[in-house]
């Protein structure tokens, strides 16, 4: 009778518990399920797009006494670092743009890229410090040419130097700041070739030779320097000639980004990460106005 009992007490209680365990399980299931088939159809659907907003900026003065749309004062670089960490966005870097259009990883709800091009000095002695302060990310494309002549000569003056080598490997390690290619030195802006635009009457040949050997210079000397290799090209000026594009994809990179004003649509397809817009940061405009472009 006991022995009955016991097997019937057992059973009832072996019940019970796996009814229990189901009705914990069940809703991880569900949950894990309803996560993978959002993420499967994420993936079938490359063109499902996140706004990402790109600020383009080049020099940083502590008290600036001449003001171009080219130079912003230190102080409204924090107010935009403020405004970014009070308003949920977050900054973020190429890699993780690559990472997402590869499936590798996802984005922050609110992405934004801050880049910094040309490599001056001032953005080394004011806007890392800041960069620090608040936990942000930037991308930063030094003309190589200028590194390696401000590497030589040790002259750091906010108002003209561009920082050298050892800077550059220190922001670069810091994980806050990702170095990338701004060319080695076609940064003119006079005739007759605009930046690493092709000159008139220049053969297709000799050009893409030209920009090439000059891309891969820089490319060589950030990677020596730092460690890594640049994945994304900053044309100067955003100016580019018709076979540009191409030329600068057989070199490898994942992303080329221009100077048009627009918020960019970004998907799981890597096409999508080149021929990028940029916003130009300008001097005097309040900082709750320029994201305000962001946001309509």
């Amino acid at each position: 009778m006991k022995l009955k009992y016991f097997f019937k007490n057992n059973f009832k209680n072996k019940f019970i518990a796996t009814i229990l365990v189901l009705l914990l399980i069940s809703p991880c299931v569900y949950i894990f399920s309803r996560y993978q088939k959002a993420e499967g159809e994420e993936l079938k659907n490359p063109e499902k797009t996140i706004d990402l907003p790109v600020l383009m900026y080049h020099l940083i003065l502590k008290n600036p006494k001449n003001k171009n749309k080219f130079i912003i004062s230190q102080k409204t670089f924090e107010e935009d670092l403020e405004y970014i960490k009070n308003n949920g966005y977050t900054t973020i870097l190429v890699q993780d743009l690559i990472d997402y259009t590869e499936g590798k990883s996802d984005l922050p709800e609110k992405p934004i890229l801050l880049t910094f091009d040309d490599g001056a000095y001032n953005n080394y002695l004011y806007a890392f410090p800041l960069a620090k302060k608040y936990g942000a990310k930037f991308v930063f494309s030094p003309i190589a040419f200028e590194a390696e002549k401000y590497s030589s000569i040790k002259d750091e003056n906010p108002n003209y130097s561009h920082a050298n080598w050892d800077e550059i490997r220190e922001m670069s390690d810091s994980g806050l700041v990702e170095i990338q290619n701004h060319t080695f030195n076609m940064h003119s802006s006079k005739n007759p070739r605009i930046g690493c635009t092709k000159k008139f009457c220049e053969s297709e040949e000799t050009y893409k030779q030209k920009l090439s050997e000059d891309i891969l210079k820089s490319q060589e000397l950030i990677e020596n320097h730092t460690g890594k290799k640049p994945t994304a090209f900053f044309y100067p000026f955003g100016a580019c000639s018709k076979c540009s594009e191409k030329i600068i994809r057989s070199l490898g990179f994942k992303a080329t980004f221009l100077c048009e004003n627009r918020v960019n649509k970004i998907s799981r397809n890597p096409e999508c990460l080149f021929r990028l817009g940029r916003f130009i940061r300008p001097p005097d405009t309040p900082t709750e106005k320029v994201f305000s472009q962001f946001e309509k």
